[in-house]
């Protein structure tokens, strides 16, 4: 399978819609595959002024401002909004965009958001068997006339979905997660994955193993399952060029260059050539799509990098 490369946007980084929309359609011509949004509602603490679209709202502009990209968020929390309503949203995605979702899900995790939005945070435990319930239910929901579900959690009475994705039997399910009930949870459920927070190559590879065996525990083939990773890049013309960029980086976040390229490990930093080369490693595993987060407020000119001397070597 060719390689594919998509972009990641952080609406929580204080985008605005138009500056969105205008990396979209630069990518589009770039000759990217994808666009995906964080679901999140704002960054942190300090973040009353910073702008932060919600996630399914601007999927639903992109899907008239794109032609070609696929779009889907990166990932979806289970627990902000109710099942059945999400299997509508994306539905209506789907159909405002021609066909070109991918639904990416994931448990949640950002506590902080959930206090301030009043929503109830169970356990981890609780949050990964909730979602196990939700896709059963929305799958449930896009392909069924009227579909019915009684679980712990979630239930439905003869629900309708009208219109049903574009997509037949549904758009591509992409689960996000890492720990072994996810994992677990993945080889049931998911039509690709993506190993969250940022692998190593060495730690990719051991999520790979556990997939794998819980594939095979679930008697499915895991070369069915698509791999791809979320990742950040930072990418110039020279030496001098990532050096400014990781420079910018340190100052905004109090932190030394250093500490900023350690947290940078399983990310790809420096020129197109090293980029590739560090890109590969994941290739090697047998990765088949990557998600690239560029410095704030720098994706373009970071992208047409990407679109010239990294999508052409790979």
């Amino acid at each position: 399978m060719a390689v594919r490369f998509g972009i990641q946007i952080e609406p929580q980084f204080g985008f605005r819609y138009d500056d969105i929309s205008a990396i979209a359609r630069e990518a589009e011509v770039a000759g990217f595959h994808s666009l995906w949004c964080s679901d999140h509602f704002f960054l942190d603490e300090r973040s009353q002024a910073r702008n932060c679209l919600e996630c399914w709202t601007t999927l639903s502009a992109l899907a008239r401002d794109t032609e070609t990209l696929r779009l889907g968020p990166l990932v979806s929390c289970n627990s902000y909004r109710y099942p059945s309503l999400l299997a509508k949203t994306a539905a209506s995605v789907d159909h405002l965009s021609g066909g070109r979702l991918e639904f990416g899900i994931g448990a949640g995790w950002k506590e902080i958001e959930y206090k301030a939005y009043g929503i109830p945070f169970p356990t981890a435990a609780e949050r990964v068997s909730r979602l196990d319930e939700a896709l059963t239910l929305i799958k449930a929901m896009w392909t069924q006339d009227q579909a019915n579900f009684k679980g712990r959690y979630y239930k439905l009475e003869d629900a309708p979905c009208a219109p049903k994705p574009a997509q037949r039997p549904h758009p591509p399910v992409w689960v996000g997660g890492s720990q072994p009930r996810m994992l677990d949870l993945m080889a049931r459920h998911a039509d690709g994955v993506n190993f969250i927070p940022f692998p190593t190559p060495e730690q990719y590879a051991q999520h790979l193993d556990g997939l794998k065996r819980a594939c095979q525990r679930h008697a499915r083939d895991p070369e069915t399952v698509q791999t791809s990773h979320f990742a950040q890049i930072v990418i110039g013309h020279g030496p001098s060029d990532v050096d400014a960029l990781l420079q910018q980086r340190a100052e905004q976040s109090g932190r030394s260059i250093e500490q900023v390229r350690q947290a940078l490990e399983a990310g790809f930093v420096g020129t197109p050539e090293q980029c590739v080369e560090q890109i590969k490693a994941y290739t090697d595993l047998g990765v088949s799509q990557f998600m690239l987060m560029f410095p704030y407020e720098h994706e373009r000119e970071s992208l047409k990098l990407v679109a010239q001397h990294v999508l052409p070597a790979l």
